[in-house]
C-alpha cells in the first residue's frame, strides 16, 4: 500500500480530514465509500473528482465502495442548494444506476480477485425495507435536532436562502449517516469521502457510528473544483460536459480539456489523471518552455478521452480538430462520420438547399451568392474566388468550379469555407 492521503495532498485533492484518518490508512487495508447521486443516466465531469478519489484509493491498495443513492436520490440533498430537488421514480433511478455502473467501470476495477476490488452498492437495497417508525426509533434518537441544525447546509436554508427546507430534506443527513453505519457494519467501511460541501453530512455519519456502536469512523473531503477565472468547473454555455457520448460527443469532450487555460490544466492534470508526480513535473517544465504547444492540455485531453471513450474516439477527435483548425485535408473531411462532422461544426451557419439545384451541376458563384447567402453578391463571391479565399470541402476552388452531388459529405452536406475562419454548412435535401 502507498500513502493515499499523501497522494491526495500533492495532487491538490485534500480539503478536510478527520484526525486519525491518515494513521488508519497507513496501518491497514481500509474500505472507503463515496456517494453518487443517480439523478441522471450519465455522470458528468463534475462527478470525476469523487470518482478519481476512489480510483486513487484503489491504486494505493485500499478498497473503494461506490454508493449509488437510489434512496437518497428520491429525497434530494440540501447541501449547496437553495431549492428542493425533483424526486425520481424507482424505474428511472434503476435505469440511471445501470448506466452509471458502466461508466464507473472505466475508472474502478470491480471484477477482480484482489482484496481491494471495487464494490458497487445501492442504498435503496437497505433503506426500502426500513419503516418510518423503525428509522426514527433506531436511528433518529441517536442524533439531536440541535446537532442537525448546526450544519451549514441546514443553517443557510433556514436563514432565508431559497424556499426554506422540508422535513424530507432536513432528514437527509440522517439517511446518509445511516448509509455509513450500514456500510461500517456490513463491509467494515471506516471512511467516507466526498466534496467539501459534504463535510456536515459525512460527520453526521461518523457521529452516528460512534454513538450507536462505538466503532471507528473517519471523514475526508476534497476541495470543490473551480476554474481559475472563478467560473464553475465543468459548465459550458451548453451545460454540463457528460461522460455519455450521446449527451456530449467525444469530440466536444476532448475539446473541453484541450481548451483549458494553462493555470487550470496544471491543476486538472494532477486531479483527473494517474500520471506520477515526476511525470507531471516534467510535462510542466516542457509546457512552460513552449506554452504554445499546449503540452499539458494535450496530455490531459488524450488521457481522459481514451479512458472515458476509446483510443479510436480520441484519434478521431484529433483528426477532426486538425480539419477545423486548418491542417485537415479534403480526404480526412470526407472520412468523418456524420455525427462527428456535425459535432465539429456545431454552431456553424447552415443553409438548406433542394437537391435539384445541384442535380445537373451548379456554378460555384450561383451556389455561393444566389442559392445560399454565403456571399451577399456575386461580385463579392467572384473577388474572393479570384483571391483564392474560398474552399469547398477543404479544397480551394476557382470561379469555374461546378458543385455537384459528388461533393456531398455523408450524402447530404457541403462545407464552405470563406477566408480562414468562416465556415458554412449547406444541407442538401
Amino acid at each position: 500500500m502507498t500513502n493515499f492521503v499523501e497522494e491526495l495532498r500533492w495532487r491538490g485533492m485534500l480539503h478536510d480530514i478527520m484526525p486519525g484518518t491518515e494513521e488508519l490508512l497507513n496501518k491497514e487495508l481500509c474500505s472507503a465509500y463515496l456517494g453518487i447521486d443517480p439523478t441522471a443516466d450519465s455522470l458528468h465531469i463534475g462527478h470525476l473528482v469523487g470518482i478519481m478519489m476512489l480510483s486513487h484509493l484503489q491504486r494505493c491498495g485500499h478498497q473503494p465502495i461506490a454508493l449509488l443513492g437510489g434512496a437518497t436520490g428520491m429525497i434530494g440533498d440540501p447541501s449547496g442548494k437553495s431549492q428542493e430537488r425533483n424526486l425520481l421514480d424507482e424505474e428511472t433511478l434503476q435505469h440511471n444506476q445501470d448506466c452509471i455502473k458502466k461508466q464507473l467501470s472505466k475508472f474502478l476495477k470491480f471484477d477482480s480477485n484482489e482484496p481491494n476490488h471495487a464494490i458497487l452498492v445501492n442504498n435503496y437495497d437497505w433503506m426500502s425495507h426500513f419503516s418510518f417508525l423503525e428509522f426514527i426509533r433506531d436511528i433518529g434518537k441517536h442524533i439531536t435536532v440541535n446537532y442537525m441544525m448546526a450544519k451549514d447546509s441546514v443553517k443557510k436554508r433556514f436563514n432565508g436562502e431559497g424556499d426554506g427546507m422540508s422535513f424530507t430534506e432536513f432528514s437527509y443527513q440522517l439517511v446518509q449517516g445511516y448509509d455509513f453505519l450500514y456500510l461500517n457494519q456490513h463491509y467494515n467501511c471506516k471512511l467516507q469521502m466526498g466534496g467539501s460541501d459534504q463535510w456536515g453530512n459525512i460527520t453526521t455519519g461518523t457521529e452516528l457510528i460512534r454513538r450507536k456502536t462505538g466503532g471507528e469512523a473517519y471523514a475526508l473531503t476534497c476541495p470543490l473544483i473551480t476554474k481559475a477565472d472563478g467560473g464553475k468547473f465543468g459548465k459550458t454555455e451548453k451545460g454540463n460536459i457528460w461522460l455519455d457520448p450521446e449527451r456530449t460527443s467525444p469530440y466536444a469532450f476532448y475539446q473541453f480539456w484541450l481548451n483549458c487555460s494553462d493555470e487550470d490544466s496544471k491543476r486538472y492534470i494532477r486531479i483527473f489523471t494517474h500520471f506520477t508526480k515526476e511525470a507531471i513535473e516534467s510535462m510542466e517544465k516542457d509546457h512552460d518552455a513552449e506554452p504554445h504547444l499546449r503540452i499539458l492540455q494535450k496530455a490531459l485531453a488524450k488521457d481522459l478521452t481514451v479512458r472515458v471513450h476509446s483510443k479510436e474516439d480520441y484519434e478521431a477527435a484529433v483528426n477532426a480538430s486538425e480539419i477545423l483548425f486548418g491542417k485537415g485535408t479534403a480526404e480526412s473531411l470526407a472520412a468523418l462520420p456524420e455525427k462527428l462532422f456535425l459535432s465539429v461544426f456545431e454552431g456553424v451557419p447552415q443553409f438548406t438547399l433542394p437537391a435539384s439545384v445541384i442535380e445537373n451541376g451548379c456554378g460555384v458563384v450561383d451556389f455561393l451568392a444566389e442559392h445560399t447567402q454565403v456571399f451577399a453578391s456575386k461580385g463579392e463571391a467572384r473577388r474572393m474566388l479570384k483571391d483564392n479565399g474560398v474552399s469547398i470541402n477543404k479544397a480551394k476552388v476557382k470561379e469555374d468550379f461546378t458543385v455537384t452531388k459528388d461533393n456531398l459529405l455523408n450524402g447530404k452536406y457541403i462545407l464552405v469555407q470563406k477566408g480562414k475562419k468562416n465556415y458554412y454548412i449547406v444541407n442538401v435535401q
